[in-house]
């Protein structure tokens, strides 16, 4: 395709987001590299993020940018071949079994503790805060915590399992707080080493496994409460019924279990191109449908709580404390890190911003609470 013929699409497909080429808002596309509009057309998302890492094009306001392009659905009528490439492979292999499930931990929870230290704040908990009451990320992220213990009415000397616990603050938090003892279960070793530190002297064990091998690693002991809190997004739709088989099998009759995650207008087998190659390989984000129908005759729905928007707030939080620790980082992690990470986390802040994203808490028990359950916000 000729160049000018090329520049030509791209300036009619950004006109449908009210966004200019090497225009004066801060929204605008500053165009640095002709070879730009080839490769976005070839490529799609990822041919636009891979150009924004290389330094091909800026934007004042990145997420602005992003933001108008999600908002006006221009990022579905520029498809490429990698997206294509991606549906085919999850339809035919399971992208999240095996070696596979262990992919994302190497690649992006192992990329060094000193990032998150930096990044996430206070807490080390990589998932959307709860901004109802809060003025600050640390507040935001304790009164999410103390909402999950309170959604699963946590009482001192319940044992509950933390499915995918990061760096273990969740069970730090409810063991010292509420008084329960756990596990906790991720695929990440540097998380799994930080998590035992930061609860060593409580009643938590941390281990470095997967999910679905919870029940052979337990025999039948059963948990009073089970939550995961942002891990959801890497079990991939061959595996939703393999993941509420495995809470079913380790909660108790009269438990309760909370989902919390972000979630997608429409149902998909694979994410993002760009997502994928450089930040969450082998994830997808779960629509409504293919939850509800993954948890189908095993649980009663007892509750689901979306505060999506709040996920926006927190991405420019973590944007804030990243750019801030910069200088202490820059030597280990480099400038195309430091663009990748930017795009990463203005591409996430626009998806829920343009409301295509979601973050859902989700209440289930196995035959119903006797009464009803009674919400907490």
């Amino acid at each position: 395709m000729a160049r000018h013929t090329a520049r030509s699409r791209i300036e009619a497909l950004l006109a449908l987001a009210d966004v200019r080429v090497d225009g004066p808002a801060a929204s605008d596309l500053q165009v640095h590299d002709e070879r730009l509009y080839a490769r976005i057309i070839a490529h799609g998302s990822l041919g636009l993020g891979e150009a924004y890492m290389d330094g091909w094009w800026d934007a004042a306001d990145l997420d602005g940018f992003l933001f108008r392009l999600l908002a006006a659905h221009v990022d579905e009528r520029v498809g490429g071949i990698d997206d294509a490439a991606l549906f085919l492979r999850a339809k035919l292999v399971n992208m999240q079994r095996g070696r596979r499930a262990y992919k994302v931990g190497e690649q992006h929870y192992d990329l060094g503790n000193d990032l998150f230290q930096a990044m996430l704040g206070k807490r080390l908990v990589y998932s959307c805060g709860y901004w109802k009451d809060a003025g600050d990320l640390g507040a935001a992220q304790e009164a999410k915590l103390d909402l999950v213990c309170r959604k699963l009415g946590l009482e001192p000397e319940m044992r509950v399992l933390d499915i995918g616990c990061g760096w273990g603050e969740a069970l730090k938090y409810a063991a010292q707080k509420y008084g329960v003892s756990g596990v906790g279960v991720t695929v990440s070793q540097e998380q799994a080493e930080f998590a035992r530190a930061l609860c060593r002297g409580l009643p938590v064990e941390i281990r470095v496994q997967d999910y679905r091998n919870v029940p052979d690693e337990i025999g039948d002991e059963k948990f009073d409460r089970i939550w995961s809190i942002g891990m959801f997004e890497h079990v991939g739709a061959k595996n939703y019924r393999a993941y509420f088989d495995t809470v079913r099998r380790c909660l108790a009759n009269d438990g309760l279990t909370l989902l919390h995650c972000i979630g997608g207008n429409e149902s998909t087998n694979h994410t993002d191109p760009w997502i994928a190659k450089y930040i969450f390989p082998n994830s997808m984000i779960p629509s409504a449908a293919q939850i509800a129908k993954a948890a189908e005759g095993l649980f009663v729905l007892e509750d689901w709580h979306g505060f999506g928007p709040d996920y926006d707030r927190t991405l420019q939080a973590w944007r804030a404390n990243f750019d801030a620790a910069w200088l202490q980082l820059a030597e280990t992690y480099g400038g195309r890190f430091r663009r990748m990470w930017h795009f990463y986390l203005a591409a996430s802040m626009a998806s829920f911003r343009a409301r295509r994203d979601q973050l859902w808490q989700i209440v289930f028990s196995p035959r119903g609470v006797p009464g009803g359950y009674t919400a907490v916000r």
